[in-house]
């Protein structure tokens, strides 16, 4: 008997690369916004006449609005449309972008900030679900998550090395003017290369009350992180935050457990490892991601970097990620996704260890380059590890939820580990200042201690990762294959098989 001639692969054709090239664009749109603006904001403080405090905004807007409508995102995603939300909502991150541009006030350009996250917040989870229904066979599924992965992994420090570049260069307006171009390309694109849903959900089944606990307890608790710095953790502020948002949290788990068409079926956390990638992208997040920040503000407040030079810093980081993330891919198939996980966060958080030791009269190339190539080797393993393992075995239907969950546990790390670790790095800083030590000795000393708990974060993360699914990225089975979606105006169908399983 003839053997069954496999499928083809998706990824080989010329469409299935030029899918995979424009999702991963709204990758990386979305991911670099989050640390773009991190080197002009000394600028922006500047010419839009900031106060220190309200300054945190330009960047914990973003974060805010980002994290807090990623669950709604996701799942409206996969109720009423990818295609139609990834739309609607590169649409609103293109005008927010050209709105922050053109801010002629502090004020205008939070609430720019503000809606650029409920973009990003649209765009991320659909383009996300797009890929893991679209790329269906093992190995395309491996290698498209691999190259999604690595875009965050690469964004995270290209962001800083373009916000040096644009803020020392055309100026920092021009940090948000990239946006348009890319935004500009994507949408057309999208028209072409994805497929429309002619199906809608039905609104009278909208989980509503969900929506708006779920949503409300997501900004509450981000919003919450985000002020733990300037107020402290035993401040009421900070106990009443998150006694409000654990409470809408534990109100809409009732909801779920009661509603008919749940917005998120509580039992997506019955699929094997996927509650544990999610928890490692929690912890290992806020350890990468206050990592470059209190490295940033040693380059420029210690060292006296310019914002130029600072961006520049982190071009060796970037290269390091993509080199990573384009061996881990491919590794993927032989060794499974935990074990690069595991090792990645060792490694990463060693080479955090090393930073952790930086002196005050420190220079680039003898304390910072070593260490930070070491890193983004980790970075990169850790964030397509993590990628791939939390989408592994998630149905069709399911697939903007989940990618909504992954993405949600990357923001609420970032917004943890900088309430976490800006309290430790000011209460160091201060009872030094207080000694009267010099201003160098004393901001150094306490980004020592900050970037020493970050590496312990970051061995937990691996520790947390030990449960992870490993991928292999074996072909999916021809009753679970889905047709792909560039083979019909319908949304794929999917056996839900896997899923059923775990329920």
């Amino acid at each position: 008997m003839a053997t069954p001639a496999q499928p083809t692969s998706f990824l080989a054709t010329r469409q299935g690369k030029l899918l995979l090239t424009l999702l991963c664009a709204v990758a990386f749109l979305d991911f670099l916004d989050a640390s773009i603006v991190n080197v002009a904001l000394p600028t922006i403080r500047r010419d839009l006449h900031f106060t220190v405090q309200n300054l945190q905004w330009v960047l914990s807007g973003y974060l805010l609005t980002y994290g807090g409508f990623l669950l709604l995102g996701g799942r409206t995603a996969d109720l009423l449309g990818r295609r139609r939300i990834l739309l609607a909502g590169t649409s609103v991150f293109a005008l927010s972008s050209l709105t922050a541009g053109l801010a002629s006030s502090a004020g205008l350009l939070v609430g720019a900030r503000l809606a650029q996250g409920v973009g990003a917040a649209m765009m991320s989870p659909a383009a996300l679900s797009i890929l893991t229904t679209s790329f269906n066979r093992g190995t395309d599924r491996l290698k498209a998550l691999g190259a999604w992965g690595a875009m965050a992994g690469i964004s995270s420090a290209a962001g800083v090395f373009l916000g040096g570049l644009l803020a020392g260069g055309p100026g920092w307006r021009w940090v948000f003017f990239v946006n348009l171009p890319v935004c500009a390309i994507i949408i057309p694109a999208a028209f072409r290369l994805v497929s429309g849903e002619h199906h809608r959900a039905p609104l009278a089944n909208f989980d509503t009350p969900g929506a708006i606990l779920v949503t409300a307890g997501m900004l509450l608790l981000v919003y919450t992180l985000i002020r733990v710095p300037d107020v402290g953790w035993s401040a009421s502020q900070t106990i009443v935050g998150l006694s409000g948002s654990l409470m809408l949290f534990a109100a809409f788990t009732f909801n779920e457990l009661r509603h008919r068409n749940p917005l998120v079926p509580l039992s997506i956390f019955r699929i094997p490892g996927l509650a544990a990638a999610d928890a490692t992208q929690v912890i290992a997040m806020a350890g990468f991601y206050s990592m470059f920040f209190f490295i940033t503000l040693y380059m420029q407040t210690v060292l006296q970097f310019s914002p130029l030079r600072a961006g520049a810093a982190y071009l060796p980081v970037t290269i390091g990620v993509a080199v990573s993330a384009g061996i881990c891919s491919k590794l993927f198939e032989k060794t499974g996704t935990r074990p690069l996980i595991v090792g990645g966060a060792l490694m990463a958080g060693g080479a955090v260890y090393w930073l952790s030791r930086i002196p005050a009269d420190g220079s680039y190339l003898t304390n910072l380059l070593a260490p930070l190539v070491i890193m983004s080797l980790g970075l990169g393993a850790v964030f397509v590890g993590v990628q791939t393992a939390a989408q592994a075995d998630v149905p069709a239907d399911k697939a903007g939820l989940a990618a909504a969950l992954i993405n949600s546990s990357l923001q609420v790390g970032a917004a943890l580990g900088l309430a976490i670790f800006s309290v430790i790095a000011t209460t160091r800083t201060q009872n030094l200042l207080a000694q009267h030590v010099s201003p160098a000795t004393a901001y150094t000393a306490g980004f020592q201690r900050a970037l020493f708990v970050s590496s312990l974060f970051l061995v937990g993360a691996a520790l947390i990762a030990t449960r992870a699914t490993n991928t292999h990225g074996e072909p999916i089975t021809r009753d679970e294959a889905l047709p792909v979606s560039h083979a019909s105006n319908q949304e794929p169908a999917v056996s839900k098989q896997r899923y059923e399983e775990t329920r």
